[in-house]
């Protein structure tokens, strides 16, 4: 009998609120045929069983375009970073990884693979771990700004922001390319992107944010998704892990 795909999702604690989305637990990943994961404007760290029980750590730079999951993991922990964390808990630049990923050291955070037997117990130690890394002071612009997009979902324009935190255009898009490898406007694409999943769960397959028409909201969801927003409604087979969230609420 195929088991049973199995979900948990914790959020951080609020001391941890500006670096960390959440950390989240996916079992029995290898029997979810065609499964595929969408953008969702998150680092991930990914802790990995795979079927041979070989243990695995890798980094998962920012996602512009849908991928199926990889039918080697079976089981994973992972830890999804706001973006504004990456300099000061990994200090340095992914814009290398985007759309992919790299490996780490095995014993990365001295995490092991009898570290995943408890969700819990995991992220009390990665807790303990970042909240010892992290800085005293970090950078209040580059804060407020992901705090402003993240608050509009993406709709802010660049010159509101370029106001509210003095600094300009330039060098706000200067900091996405080097540090993230992909623009504010693409990055904002997938913050709208993420925040009209829920529309389309719900069944509003119109738009419901900011987008030009229907056929401009139509074309963004199938780059970002792969399918029409029709499809993606349907998920078959739950396909798209991203609304495995949706069932936790």
């Amino acid at each position: 009998m195929q088991e049973k795909l199995t979900f948990k999702l914790v959020e951080p604690d609020r001391s941890l609120a500006d670096f960390v989305y959440c950390f989240s637990s996916l079992q029995n990943i290898s029997h979810q045929n065609n499964a595929v994961v969408i953008p969702n404007g998150k680092v991930d760290l990914i802790f990995s069983k795979l079927n041979d029980n070989t243990f695995t750590v890798a980094l998962l730079g920012l996602e512009t375009k849908p991928k199926s999951i990889n039918h080697e993991v079976s089981n994973f922990f992972a830890v999804s970073f706001n973006p504004f964390a990456i300099e000061y808990i990994f200090n340095d630049s992914i814009a290398d990884i985007l759309n992919s990923g790299k490996k780490l050291e095995s014993n990365f955070w001295e995490i092991t693979a009898d570290d995943l037997n408890d969700f819990d117990n995991f992220c009390e130690k990665i807790t303990q771990k970042i909240s010892e890394i992290l800085p005293d002071k970090t950078d209040e612009r580059k804060r407020r700004l992901f705090q402003l997009i993240f608050e509009s979902n993406g709709e802010i324009p660049i010159k509101e922001i370029s106001e509210k935190i003095s600094w300009s255009p330039r060098q706000i898009n200067r900091y996405f390319n080097q540090q993230f490898g992909l623009s504010l406007k693409a990055y904002c694409k997938i913050l709208r992107f993420q925040a009209s999943l829920s529309h389309i769960k719900d069944g509003e397959l119109y738009p419901q944010l900011n987008f030009t028409d229907q056929s401009h909201f139509i074309k963004e969801i199938k780059q970002l998704s792969g399918v029409s927003p029709k499809e993606l409604h349907k998920n078959e087979n739950d396909r798209f892990l991203q609304f495995l969230v949706y069932s936790q609420k």
